[in-house]
């Protein structure tokens, strides 16, 4: 039987930022899943509130979904951010803190994490840690995580404030279609929760 206590409009809030950083993790690193973009398309985008803060980017992610296939999608992700040598987009913290990868930033990143409790696991992701998807997904855990220790505002703004060069660099980034009508949708959407951050820390 359950006994939950109904959630207050905080920690709906918490809730759903938490989601989000998860959904928009995912929408970073392949393989993309079918029935992941399958729900993004069958997704509501008017906001509890008209004119919310993420109501607009949302809608245009939501739209770009409804119009792309599965394939087209892929087929940015690998035109932006893959290939051979160097990508149009880079995905990572360090090429954004110190214009190089694999860098000091990467080894600062990995005692953060440590100090956490976190770490990469190599069977799912071979990737290094400053990847934009496990970004988020850490600030997805110290959001919603169960350890209030660990998962709490102050984690948070630390784990933030050496990561916000990522966000920073990524959202300058050109964005308009072609190549990259959906990802850009996506970029847009991590803009302005970054922007909501940068504002909250």
């Amino acid at each position: 039987m359950s006994h939950d206590l109904p959630l207050t409009s905080a920690l709906d809030e918490e809730t759903a930022r938490a989601e989000l950083y998860g959904l928009i993790a995912e929408l970073f690193y392949l393989p993309l899943r079918p029935e992941l973009l399958a729900q993004l398309r069958l997704a509501p985008t008017q906001a509890p509130e008209a004119g919310g803060y993420l109501e607009e980017p949302w809608q245009q992610l939501v739209g770009m979904a409804r119009d792309m296939d599965d394939a087209s999608i892929e087929h940015e992700y690998h035109t932006l951010f893959g290939g051979v040598g160097k990508p149009e987009v880079f995905l990572y913290a360090s090429h954004y803190l110190s214009g190089f990868l694999n860098e000091k930033p990467l080894a600062q990143l990995r005692q953060d994490l440590a100090q956490l409790g976190l770490g990469r696991d190599d069977a799912t992701m071979s990737d290094t840690e400053d990847h934009l998807a496990f970004v988020l997904e850490v600030m997805r855990f110290l959001v919603a995580g169960e350890d209030a220790s660990v998962s709490n505002l102050t984690q948070q703004s630390r784990f933030f404030a050496p990561c916000a060069d990522l966000g920073t660099g990524l959202v300058r980034r050109p964005c308009s279609p072609p190549p990259g009508a959906f990802l850009c949708g996506v970029v847009l959407v991590v803009a302005r929760i970054h922007q909501c951050r940068v504002a909250r820390f």
